[in-house]
């Protein structure tokens, strides 16, 4: 697992169908510019000092809550386990969906 392409929202961008159509860099290396426009949770996490949404204490917070129970973009659990395990140090991953 490739640590450039974790998300800072707890996706794993490195298995993102998107990155390679658009070569999308992930947010940590775009800082949040991402090809789409500019991600609130990865701005959040940039401004707090954090590598990842995992972190920070108010995890999770409404932005993360708002973005896991979006109908197109929800993901049953797995962005919340990535955030957690990586905090751990246990770099794995959930796909979403």
């Amino acid at each position: 697992m490739d640590k450039k392409m974790v998300a800072m929202c707890g996706t794993y961008c490195g298995a993102c169908e998107w990155k390679d159509k658009f070569n999308c860099s992930g947010c940590q290396q775009s800082q949040s510019h991402m090809f789409w426009g500019q991600c609130d949770k990865a701005k959040c996490c940039i401004k707090k000092g954090y590598e990842h949404c995992g972190y920070c204490p108010d995890m999770p917070c409404q932005q993360l809550l708002d973005l896991f129970a979006d109908k197109e973009h929800g993901d049953n659990g797995a962005r919340l386990r990535n955030l957690q395990n990586w905090a751990k140090g246990n770099y794995t991953y959930d796909k979403l969906r």
